[in-house]
């Protein structure tokens, strides 16, 4: 037996995930402004890690220590600061090498001292017209509760307001719910230099305009900081309090949570760090991190291209399926077939217009879909709301608890129901991430149902940057356990069973374990065996187990994992049969895909959930085996087509070295191109069928002539 470590940790693990994010920004073969963009989704996958990963490991660390137990958290704590800071020196050498990149493209973003003289006159002029409506000073006093007001979505500017070596402290939030945080500067010298200036650079040159004539002082100076929630909160399924209320009072409690990280400008004076720190009450387990003049980089992911149209990705159309081409309506195309959608490569456009359509089809009597995260100006729901109109019966479960969307659902379930929609809250102690919609049609005497069955949200906007899977499909054995579900969300303690979906929690663990036992026993007989897993996340220590179990009689195990990943591959006698790389690139890998060898006859499945604990024993969640065998072959050769990347691929291994898969002296392969390749050939062919379909049953008809005896041209 081995003695090398079998688990790694997984919050070490998303940082490592979060590092080859860093890696694309780097990448000098990525468009100068998406290498910007890149910086961006770090710094907002960052703070994330922080509200979620890092708060949880504080979490146990006080409860361990309110307990007088021992914990080992403290040493993970340490290991995940040092490895965050690590990162974070690495992101100020990038920001500061694509600024100078930007530049060498006549892109200039300045300070508030880059400016001409003309262009201080009109940043004058946009501050008063534009900015100062939006800004109110926050005087710190000893008798204010920082933590009462100050918000971890926004970046402060922390204000020095000195009087004979005196100080009174203040802090101005950067309002950017209400302007763009990246302002461009009129150019009169240079017409073709574009240059553009933060919103914090515009309230730093404007500080004085702002406190003269209310303050006496001496010298006036502004840093920048941001503080990071704990984004926890505590439920008591009080009887007398609805669902929403009680979510509602859990993200007021986000809002007013402890802070775990204060990042400020190093060039802060000592005694206003201190000041400041005691006032958030940062502790001994806080990320306290010095950085530069600029927070909130998350919005970087939107910074706009004001150069060349090569500075960003060529855009990739998304292409419409054929699979719906030349029938009456989508339930008729979906009747004659299942149909395979992958965003963003096909257009979201398809799930949109079905519900549409569903919504004032008169053969359509209900609807019911799961919400986990929605757009923000939604058609999907606004068709659920007119269906509604339209006398169907409308059933919407809506989770409250989607973490960071909150709110967003608290907001459309109020809407749904003063709509009329039967909007369902779920189970109690169970999230329901599943990504279903059953629609029920009367076709003659019968009632006809019709499934989407997904690995990703009802997201139109999501479905642009996300890869995911939709299957639609008429087939009745899985929408009526499709069905099932939905009965089982609204009636969670009737007994249900599944033959076709795997279901968490009622048979998933059960199900995947005999999956992979199933190509144990054929590698232990001498047949062929072999397991492809793709997923975002890998943790939990059972699905480990067994993949090791299945490693060590020979089952040939190749997986791709985007995020977290706690099995260690490679090592000998356990691991030596399992290889992981990840791919990060311009579409976020969201799609959750099994294939089994099965002794020649592949079983595929598409699935809403990662291999976590939290997704196998504690949400609802459905894979759909694919039955029709030219989708079944689409999945395999789209999984294949990954695992031959040489651009974007990096080895997932002990040491976390995210090392990039080499091509060697082959070609080298982009898969998210190559897969967009692969589905527009498909598309092709299957409009080249459709045509000589159609062509066929056109001849037919025109041969056929009703009136001759014969009955036969």
């Amino acid at each position: 037996m081995s003695t090398e470590k079998l688990y790694i940790e997984k919050e070490l693990s998303w940082l490592s995930f979060n590092e080859r994010v860093l890696q694309e920004a780097a990448d000098k073969d990525v468009p100068l402004i998406e290498r910007i963009r890149f910086l961006g989704i770090f710094s907002n996958n960052l703070d994330e890690f922080y509200k979620v990963r890092f708060s949880d490991v504080k979490r146990r660390i006080l409860i361990s220590q309110e307990r007088g137990q021992n914990d080992n958290s403290k040493h993970l704590l340490t290991k995940m600061q040092t490895k965050a800071l690590k990162l974070n020196e690495r992101f100020d050498e990038l920001y500061t090498e694509l600024i100078r990149d930007m530049a060498r493209h006549g892109i200039f973003l300045v300070n508030e001292h880059q400016l001409s003289a003309s262009q201080q006159q009109w940043i004058r002029q946009y501050f008063h017209k534009e900015l100062l409506p939006h800004i109110t000073p926050i005087l710190l006093r000893d008798d204010i509760d920082v933590l009462q007001f100050l918000k971890d979505e926004y970046a402060y500017i922390a204000v020095d307001l000195q009087k004979q070596s005196v100080s009174q402290y203040a802090l101005i939030e950067i309002p950017t719910d209400h302007l763009p945080r990246f302002i461009m500067v009129p150019e009169q010298e240079d017409p073709q230099r574009k240059t553009i200036i933060l919103l914090d650079n515009i309230i730093r040159y404007c500080l004085d305009d702002l406190f003269r004539g209310f303050f006496d002082y001496d010298e006036l100076n502004g840093y920048a900081m941001k503080m990071t929630r704990d984004a926890e909160y505590d439920l008591n399924y009080e009887v007398e309090h609805s669902l929403i209320e009680q979510m509602s009072e859990g993200v007021n409690q986000r809002l007013t949570a402890m802070p775990v990280r204060f990042v400020y400008e190093r060039d802060m004076p000592p005694t206003m760090l201190e000041y400041l720190c005691n006032k958030l009450r940062v502790s001994n387990y806080d990320s306290l991190i010095p950085g530069g003049r600029y927070h909130n980089f998350k919005d970087f992911i939107g910074f706009p291209n004001v150069g060349d149209a090569f500075l960003e990705n060529e855009p990739l159309p998304p292409m419409l399926c054929a699979d719906f081409d030349g029938y009456a309506n989508s339930f008729d195309a979906i009747k004659a077939q299942d149909i395979l959608l992958h965003y963003p490569y096909h257009t979201f456009e398809h799930i949109s217009e079905w519900v549409r359509q569903a919504s004032f089809d008169p053969k359509v009597t209900a609807i019911k879909i799961n919400i986990y995260r929605v757009a923000k100006d939604s058609r999907l729901m606004n068709s659920l709301i007119d269906a509604v109109h339209n006398g169907k019966q409308v059933t919407v479960v809506v989770e409250l608890q989607a973490r960071f969307d909150e709110e967003a659902n608290i907001g459309w379930s109020k809407i749904l129901t003063e709509a009329g929609v039967h909007v369902v809250f779920g189970v109690p102690g169970l999230k329901i991430h599943s990504k279903l919609l059953l629609v029920s049609r009367k076709e003659g005497e019968d009632i006809v149902r019709y499934a989407h069955i997904g690995t990703g949200n009802f997201h139109e906007k999501n479905a642009r940057i996300y890869t995911d899977f939709s299957l639609l499909t008429a087939d009745p054995d899985l929408t009526n356990e499709v069905r099932g579900v939905f009965n089982y969300i609204e009636n969670p303690y009737r007994p249900s069973k599944f033959h076709h979906l795997i279901v968490s929690p009622r048979n998933s663990r059960k199900q995947l374990y005999r999956l992979i036992d199933k190509e144990i026993r054929n590698a232990e007989q001498g047949l062929p065996a072999a397991l492809t897993l793709k997923a975002n996340n890998l943790v939990d220590k059972g699905l480990i187990n067994k993949l090791y179990e299945a490693s060590g009689v020979g089952v040939k195990i190749k997986m791709i994992i985007r995020g977290m990943c706690s099995l260690v591959a490679g090592v000998e006698g356990i691991s030596d049969n399992i290889e992981i790389i990840s791919i990060v690139d311009r579409f976020l890998e969201h799609p959750r895909v099994i294939i089994t060898h099965n002794n020649g006859d592949p079983q595929v499945y598409i699935s809403s959930a990662d291999w976590m604990t939290r997704n196998i024993d504690h949400r609802i969640e459905v894979a759909a085996p694919i039955r029709d065998q030219r989708l079944k072959q689409r999945i395999i050769d789209i999984i294949e087509l990954h695992f031959t990347d040489t651009v974007k691929a990096r080895w997932i291994d002990k040491e976390m070295s995210n090392r990039y898969v080499e091509s060697g002296n082959q070609k080298k392969i982009r898969s998210q191109i190559a897969i967009y390749d692969y589905l527009k050939h498909v598309e092709q062919q299957t409009q080249t069928r459709n045509k000589m379909r159609n062509e066929t049953r056109k001849e037919q008809s025109e041969c056929y002539d009703p009136t001759s005896t014969s009955g036969s041209a």
